[in-house]
């Protein structure tokens, strides 16, 4: 069925990649979340009022929010899909996780209402009527949602939205708080044994543990996460496929949104290639990157002596040294100056921003490991700060 739903109404579904697609797909996602949120808080909150269930009227309220989640997240990819304009050169693309942050709110705010109304009911009992329409109802909803978790899943895995694979970890979610609601109304209904007020205590607790993990998967990337290891990895080895690429170092990524990703690293290449081919190389490079990959990409020039074997032997083994100290770090722009007494020896160390050592530490670390291998040598090294969390 959903792919059904997606070849009749998502234009162009094919093509995923292009982020006029890639917002249809959210758009669509969302109005179909919203519809199916929408019809069953209706049929569980009538079903809890003409009952008198609390934990029954809370999962009514539980589908509210999430139509109100998916409102709110339709608005995200909405306005995420603006084009670039004098005032935000980099798009709109922070709109969607602006979305997600409203949504958690949202969902915690909704949370404690439902702690609260549900304690009351503790304190304060009242009979649950069960019926047929009751079960009914509820065995729909739990069907409902297992369906909308694998369409926000098999969506959100297609266009790489965090936003519809979080929305289809809700869904699971609230299968397993109906299923909790519908096993207290017929526990009720054999035993006697009234166990709404504490289930809806239950879901609402359950629903602010998940704002809160909502909370955090929102804020994160709008602090500066890490980019992905799979993405790191990936422009990693683009890079070195490249003929002529010696290595490369410095990567950062900065992300404007969903689609909206930005790359700067340094690539090293002979020092004697003709650097008029080695610049087109590296043009080639960033235009592939903007061509099949939707990333733009800035790559710095950073020339290489090959020529001279005693330096590259000494490169090799720095870089390999230094890993005694964490497997993480690397070296880079390693060059000599010889003199009379002794030898300059500059470079750049990259420091992993979790490493317990500190720049100047490092450095001295460092300093040490390569003068008692290199005697004569005197070290100035800078260090840099690893801006992925995979950097090896």
């Amino acid at each position: 069925m959903t792919e059904w739903l997606i070849q009749h109404f998502v234009r162009d579904a094919q093509n995923t990649d292009n982020p006029t697609v890639r917002t249809r797909y959210g758009q669509f996602a969302g109005v179909v979340c919203i519809i199916c949120n929408l019809v069953l808080c209706l049929s569980k909150g009538a079903i809890g009022l003409l009952s008198g269930s609390v934990s029954i009227v809370a999962d009514a309220v539980n589908n509210l929010s999430d139509a109100s989640s998916n409102i709110i997240s339709l608005l995200g990819f909405k306005l995420a899909s603006k084009p670039a304009d004098p005032g935000h050169p980099y798009g709109h693309g922070r709109y969607e996780y602006l979305a997600g942050l409203i949504v958690a709110a949202l969902v915690l705010a909704i949370g404690i209402e439902l702690v609260k109304s549900s304690v009351e009911k503790i304190l304060v009992p009242t009979p649950v009527e069960f019926s047929a329409a009751l079960v009914v109802v509820l065995l729909l909803s739990i069907c409902v949602k297992l369906w909308m978790a694998v369409f926000n899943r098999t969506v959100g895995r297609r266009i790489g939205s965090e936003t519809l694979e979080a929305t289809a970890v809700d869904s699971r979610n609230d299968v397993i708080s109906t299923a909790a609601v519908l096993i207290s109304a017929i526990v009720a209904q054999l035993t006697g044994l009234n166990l709404d007020g504490w289930v809806g205590a239950a879901v609402g607790l359950f629903i602010l543990w998940s704002g809160f993990g909502l909370v955090r998967e929102a804020v994160s990337p709008l602090l500066g996460e890490a980019p992905s290891s799979e993405l790191v990895e990936h422009i990693r080895s683009k890079i070195m496929s490249y003929p002529g690429v010696l290595g490369t170092h410095d990567l950062m990524v900065h992300d404007y949104g969903p689609g909206r990703q930005f790359a700067s690293a340094h690539v090293e290449m002979a020092a004697e290639a003709d650097p008029m081919q080695s610049h087109d190389l590296i043009d080639n490079i960033e235009q592939d990157f903007k061509t099949e990959d939707h990333l733009i990409v800035t790559l710095h020039y950073d020339p290489i002596v090959t020529d001279d074997p005693e330096v590259a032997d000494m490169r090799n083994w720095i870089n390999q040294a230094v890993k005694i100290i964490d497997p993480r770090i690397s070296i880079h722009d390693l060059r000599t100056v010889p003199g009379p007494t002794h030898t300059n020896v500059i470079f750049d160390c990259v420091r992993p921003t979790d490493l317990e050592l500190d720049e100047a530490a490092l450095a001295r670390r460092v300093g040490q490991i390569v003068r008692d291998h290199y005697p004569n040598t005197r070290c100035v090294i800078t260090v840099d700060e690893s801006y992925v969390s995979s950097e090896q």
